[in-house]
């Protein structure tokens, strides 16, 4: 049995509508997983919807509509965003699921039987917004709460808590023990800072118990505890199990011996589980680092190999806010510029890590530069020339570039495995740099007119329309639509979807390409 990279983003809260934060994450993720099937790996790729919850159900009311009913109609508009995003994810998860409740059920027995859980009165304050508990620490000075977290209430009731306390210290071993978990130096939580506020966080007070269930009374929309039916479980803890419950609705024979299921068959060529890499936001690091793990522990299944946290966008310097109109449809940016760009620029403009700054005038510039002047424009001349002075035949194999192709290759297959997205695209970009620069210092219109210079010619030819080719493997994992586009106009019937195909020579003399076309046309007018 050969494990699968298990790559998963987290799952996006149904109640509301795709903004380019959720956009971005997908994105990530869907390179991630492009890239290692590119290099030969089986992958897993999860995405899906967070659908229980006390704002779910309000929002279904507020509709006049069951929660079920309600998140059926939001689910098929976040499906509907998958497919305009060109995700390659192989299941989306829906917690409203019965595959999915039924293994969080049968978590939630495991670990009450096992004593993890216990039965407490709550008395204090309550988000219904945030879904949360306050304490007095979360006050300001003035005693007020900060508007974040909406109308807060003061609450008296009973709940189940599960025991966090006695995990803290062998979590904090954890982190600090798994500093590199393969060749490529990865950290169990990446960027370095994200891991050292966790560890910030572990060292500097003591946790506080979860409390894991919301009594029936006040929301009824949410996975029933199979040990007290007056509670429903806290939506967070129903979350984070969709990353085991679909390896175990697949038949992860490792998954399903720590749940004992026995309603569900192993099979045999399943292997998902621990997960190489969480993909997820900067604002729920504390779930992923802290609850999830412990969870997992008590379960009995080990860590996820990899969380990997990215930061938060920007519109024009500012946090984005539909109030002011400051936001980025990401569906109105690819109806406008295509799907590939949107990729592109996502990518391209913001590393894994911190926040970045989207501004529509640097879309417009990434993608004339870039995309239609670099990539598109190198592609086009290329070809025309190989039309119009071979009548579209690739002459015999010449290396002149050879070198710095095999160089950008390596470089960018050490990025990619190292999930250094924004890097690999900055070395695939000299590149195309490369090629363009090739053309103006080979001048091939120049010596298409002195028949003397035939052979050398062949020589430029070949090595332009060979970059092209090189380009457009290495550029597949990150905008596959236009990589498939590059090869069709190479005359290539297959896709550039396999990085073993990176290497130098493989476009035979005698090859006819396909019709060259543009492919990122120019646009006067930067994106509203």
């Amino acid at each position: 049995m050969r494990k699968r990279f298990y790559l998963t983003t987290a799952i996006d809260y149904v109640n509301g509508e795709p903004h380019l934060g959720h956009a971005y994450e997908k994105i990530v993720a869907d390179v991630i997983a492009r890239a290692r099937r590119s290099l030969g790996e089986e992958v897993f790729f999860l995405t899906g919807l967070d659908e229980h919850g006390q704002k779910v159900q309000q929002a279904a009311l507020d509709n006049g509509k069951k929660p079920q009913a309600y998140c059926d109609e939001l689910a098929a508009v976040w499906k509907a965003f998958a497919k305009k995003l060109n995700l390659s994810n192989d299941d989306f998860v829906r917690t409203s699921e019965p595959r999915h409740q039924t293994v969080v059920q049968a978590i939630l027995s495991k670990l009450n039987a096992a004593g993890h859980f216990y039965k407490a009165q709550y008395r204090g304050f309550y988000s219904p917004k945030e879904e949360t508990f306050l304490t007095e620490k979360d006050r300001r000075p003035d005693g007020s709460f900060d508007s974040s977290y909406g109308q807060v209430v003061e609450l008296v009731e009973d709940n189940y808590y599960f025991h966090l306390r006695e995990h803290q210290q062998w979590l904090i071993e954890h982190i600090e023990s798994h500093p590199k978990i393969d060749p490529q130096g990865r950290e169990f939580i990446e960027p370095i800072y994200r891991r050292n506020e966790v560890l910030a966080f572990l060292k500097n007070k003591a946790l506080e118990d979860l409390c894991i269930s919301r009594p029936l009374a006040r929301l009824n929309w949410g996975v029933p505890l199979p040990f007290d039916e007056q509670f429903v479980t806290y939506v967070w803890f129903d979350a984070l199990v969709n990353y085991i419950s679909v390896p175990a609705a697949q038949g992860d024979p490792a998954v399903l011996a720590a749940l004992k299921s026995e309603s569900r068959k192993p099979k045999a060529d399943i292997e998902l589980w621990p997960a190489d890499v969480h993909v997820i936001g900067k604002d729920i690091l504390k779930f992923h680092a802290v609850y999830w793990p412990i969870t997992l522990r008590a379960i009995g299944l080990p860590l996820p190999k990899q969380i990997l946290v990215h930061g938060w966008w920007q519109k024009d310097g500012q946090k984005m806010s539909k109030s002011t109109g400051n936001v980025v449809d990401p569906l109105a940016v690819i109806d406008e510029w295509g799907v590939d760009a949107f990729r592109y620029y996502a990518v391209r403009e913001l590393d894994i890590g911190p926040d970045g700054n989207w501004t529509d005038a640097g879309f417009a510039a990434r993608y004339k530069a870039e995309l239609a002047d670099g990539i598109g424009n190198l592609l086009n001349r290329s070809l025309k020339m190989l039309q119009s002075y071979r009548a579209g035949v690739v002459p015999p194999r010449h290396d002149e570039l050879a070198p710095q192709a095999d160089q950008v290759v390596n470089d960018t297959i050490a990025h990619l495995r190292g999930n250094q997205l924004q890097a690999a695209l900055q070395r695939i970009g000299t590149l195309v740099t490369r090629g363009n620069q090739y053309v103006e210092q080979s001048v091939p219109f120049k010596l298409a007119k002195d028949p003397s210079k035939a052979a050398r010619l062949d020589q430029v030819l070949y090595n332009l329309t060979e970059t092209c080719r090189i380009l457009a493997v290495l550029l597949w994992p990150f905008i596959p639509t236009a990589a498939e586009k590059i090869y069709a106009q190479l005359g290539l019937d297959v896709s550039p979807d396999k990085m073993s195909e990176a290497v130098w020579g493989r476009l035979n003399v005698g090859h006819t390409i396909g019709e060259p076309a543009p492919l990122f046309p120019r646009k006067d007018q930067p994106s509203k």
